[in-house]
């Protein structure tokens, strides 16, 4: 069993901030690409430029829940005046105190399926 964490949060950009976005967006890959045990780190955004999708992946709950510390500490606000969270989807099997953290983003979390050998 691995103790991988993912995610994939889809987000609705407000109307004129696309581009302040990807400027912020800019300042958070910069950050993260600083941050060992970050495994995958992408943004993928809708033809019309209003829906975005967050997709991540760490080796642990404990570097998740540091990415998450280091977000809420430098990102949180400004990146919530140009964004709403439609849905959080949490792949894998956090720890508690990840977990108590993916609640209050509204998480719905998916365990790994049938015990089957998966690889990364």
């Amino acid at each position: 069993m691995t103790e991988q964490i993912g995610w994939c949060v889809e987000l609705e950009v407000q109307p004129g901030r696309i581009d302040s976005f990807v400027a912020l967006t800019a300042e958070m890959v910069d950050e993260t690409a600083k941050d060992p045990g970050v495994l995958n780190y992408q943004r993928f955004i809708s033809e019309d430029g209003r829906v975005c999708h967050a997709v991540e992946r760490y080796e642990s709950s404990v570097v998740a829940m540091r990415h998450l510390q280091t977000f809420r500490d430098k990102f949180a606000e400004q990146f919530s005046s140009m964004v709403t969270r439609r849905r959080f989807t949490v792949y894998g099997s956090p720890d508690a105190e990840l977990k108590t953290m993916l609640d209050g983003f509204g998480a719905t979390y998916l365990r790994p399926f049938g015990g089957l050998p998966y690889w990364p």
